[in-house]
């Protein structure tokens, strides 16, 4: 049996290869298409059982084989991977708009809705109806039958310019590697760092050190090392990858004129003002007029913080660091120093208290105190030797499964994300165990010796965490609002950035740390100065969130006439930064979350659902000062129940409010970041 098309369990990676792409998704997308041929015929029942269950079941297939394709193609993109990809990627995306535009299908649905059987489904099934009601208007399905093959180009030029996107910033990132030969020009950067620098040089057969554009090996450089001409170099580098300063076959710059392009054309088809509009209908947010007054409003709290931020590094820079003018490549480097000089610690010092093994039982410590689980290690085939699989168990009986692969690849694209490879569902042979897969970008072990993690690593660790707990702790059995499925996008944050709070809790680190030479715990001096540094900067790094997320609004909302997309960002910094690049600087050109991934106008979806999230983890402060604690089990189980449980089965906003009993306030954020 060709692997793709196994559904009896987990994903085969031991068995599957390019070669069974095109057959499995040419198999099943003509099983769908042969499935809605029959069910638009005139005798078959617009029932949930006769219509929706058989679409849902066949439809699932389809999802699973081709997410494994696309996993693939995220974490293993080989040549032969984004071949097999990029082949079937047009005619999925095809189908896929074909589906949206049925208007036979449609219509079944709005006799659904309009039946006596209607109002006897669950909530959640309703739920499932208005939500595809709902998306087949977005999918062109109102459209005129003249408009329809236009709007399904649309889509399919779409999805491959998002691929296209994604792969330019890959090849370019992989491209650059800066050479040091001397001990001098290593200076500053921390052992493991510099270990990992030789071995990369030792495996391409040179001496000295080789340091990429990967984030492993770019941050620590743009933080820590002396050499200013390295950090120079390499900035500048990193700012222009995917553009036209490096080859013209890797420039995203057309892809994003064409994307916005085609973004617009789509929203006008539909009858909407702009691309933001269409973006936000399923979204919490109502108007891009309100979510750019949320962001206006954030900016202007954020920024006296940010301004005395960028003044205070400017003149420590000039007075301690010989540094008059302060260049986009000394920010992080003169950052570090001073925090050191104010706080009397650096992140290298704080990152020897983070080795892998040790961080991951802090992680399933929590999980498990707070939401009555165990995790244990599980076995499955997998696509590379690093990745590791677990299981979450519930009173004996399994609930959840996933995938976990921490460490950063030449063949892995950027930056850290949650899939889904299985949904929870009822079934005819009982309840299917959701599984998931956890992804990240960490340095891996250096000459036997384990991995350590910095704090943000760490955070970012729990951030993944937070959006696997909401996939596979949930208890709906209904697809297509099961876990993080039908959640409004603005709200699918709230789990994740939920649980980076743990991460500042004496409590949760004292248990989640131990020197990687010594074994000795986090001192807590070391802690208090973290602590006391958390905030630092705060006021800058919100802006800078501020700045994405208003540059990717009103790109896609109504755009300045005359005005190209640099031209734009230049306005949106005049407007809201304290931190201006230089002005070869590319940020466009690798900004995947709008351009290569889900989030086109829906950028701002981190800061809104921030609101909600701190506001959520108060709840557990609050129980602390009773003299509980912070990993308080009642109220984590109040969490489950009314957030991760629900998934998308109800409106967030709705869940939110029966977990707080109350609307969200921004208060707790404000605290948060040391903004009050």
């Amino acid at each position: 049996m060709n692997p793709l098309l196994d559904f009896s369990g987990l994903p085969r990676f031991d068995a599957v290869t390019p070669d069974h792409v095109a057959p499995a998704i040419r198999e099943l997308l003509d099983e769908n298409r042969a499935l809605i041929g029959a069910l638009i015929r005139p005798e078959t029942p617009a029932t949930w059982d006769g219509f929706v269950q058989p679409l849902t079941d066949t439809g699932e297939r389809l999802s699973r084989a081709w997410g494994i394709v696309s996993h693939l193609h995220s974490v293993n993109d080989v040549p032969e991977w984004r071949e097999a990809y990029n082949a079937m990627l047009p005619e999925v995306s095809r189908f896929h708009a074909e589906l949206g535009q049925n208007l036979e299908l449609f219509s079944r649905f709005k006799a659904l809705a309009a039946s006596p059987e209607y109002a006897t489904l669950s909530s959640a099934r309703r739920r499932i109806i208005d939500n595809d009601l709902r998306d087949f208007r977005l999918s062109g399905a109102e459209l005129p039958e003249e408009h329809k093959p236009r709007f399904q180009e649309i889509q399919e030029e779409l999805a491959a310019l998002a691929a296209k996107f994604s792969e330019n910033l890959l090849d370019a990132t992989n491209a650059h590697a800066e050479w040091v030969e001397s001990e001098q020009g290593v200076a500053g950067l921390p052992e493991d760092v510099i270990a990992a620098a030789r071995a990369a040089a030792e495996k391409d057969g040179k001496p000295g050190w080789k340091f990429t554009l990967r984030a492993p090996s770019y941050i620590p450089v743009m933080q820590y090392a002396d050499s200013r001409s390295l950090r120079a170099r390499m900035y500048r580098a990193y700012a222009t990858r995917a553009s036209e300063q490096g080859k013209a076959e890797w420039d995203n710059g057309p892809l994003i004129e064409r994307l916005l392009a085609l973004r617009a054309e789509e929203a006008k088809l539909l009858g909407y003002a702009s691309y933001a509009e269409v973006s936000l209908v399923p979204k919490m947010a109502s108007t891009p007029a309100e979510v750019a007054a949320f962001l206006r409003e954030l900016a202007a709290k954020a920024r006296p913080h940010a301004s005395h931020d960028m003044a205070e590094l400017r003149e420590f820079a000039a007075k301690e660091l010989d540094l008059p003018a302060l260049e986009s490549w000394d920010l992080a480097w003169a950052s570090e120093k001073l925090k050191q000089a104010r706080h009397a610690f650096s992140d290298d010092e704080v990152k020897q208290y983070f080795p892998e093994p040790r961080v991951l039982d802090g992680l399933f410590h929590v999980v498990e105190s707070l939401f009555g689980v165990t995790l244990e290690p599980d076995t499955a085939p997998v696509w590379h030797p690093d990745v590791r699989f677990f299981r979450i168990l519930r009173d004996g009986k399994l609930v959840g499964q996933f995938y976990l692969d921490l460490h950063a690849r030449e063949t892995k694209r950027g930056g850290a994300w949650m899939d889904d490879a299985i949904s929870r569902r009822q079934t005819s042979f009982g309840v299917q165990t959701p599984v998931a897969y956890l992804n990240c970008n960490f340095p891996g072990p250096v000459d036997g010796k384990a991995a350590t993690f910095s704090h943000d690593d760490v955070i970012t660790l729990f951030h993944e965490a937070g959006h696997g707990l909401h996939h596979l702790l949930t208890r709906v059995d209904e697809l297509s609002v099961s876990g993080i499925h039908g959640v409004e996008w603005d709200a699918v944050e709230l789990p994740s950035q939920f649980m980076e709070n743990f991460c500042w809790d004496w409590a949760v680190l004292r248990k989640m740390t131990t020197h990687v030479d010594s074994g000795k715990p986090l001192p807590r001096e070391l802690y208090d100065k973290m602590i006391a540094a958390k905030n630092f900067q705060s006021g800058m790094q919100t802006l800078r969130q501020i700045e994405f997320s208003l540059f990717d609004l009103l790109l896609h909302d109504e755009p300045p006439p005359g005005q190209n997309f640099m031209q734009l960002l230049d306005a949106v910094r005049r407007e809201v930064a304290v931190v201006f690049p230089p002005e070869w600087q590319r940020f466009p050109q690798s900004f995947s979350h709008i351009f290569g991934g889900g989030y086109a106008a829906g950028y701002y979806s981190y800061k809104w659902a921030e609101v909600l999230s701190a506001d959520a983890f108060e709840a557990f402060e609050e129980a602390e000062k009773q003299g509980g604690a912070v990993l308080d089990a009642a109220t984590g189980s109040r969490f489950l129940d009314e957030v991760l449980a629900v998934g998308g089965a109800r409106p967030a906003l709705e869940s939110f409010k029966a977990f707080r009993g109350r609307e969200p306030r921004v208060d707790a954020l404000l605290r948060h970041n040391g903004m009050t």
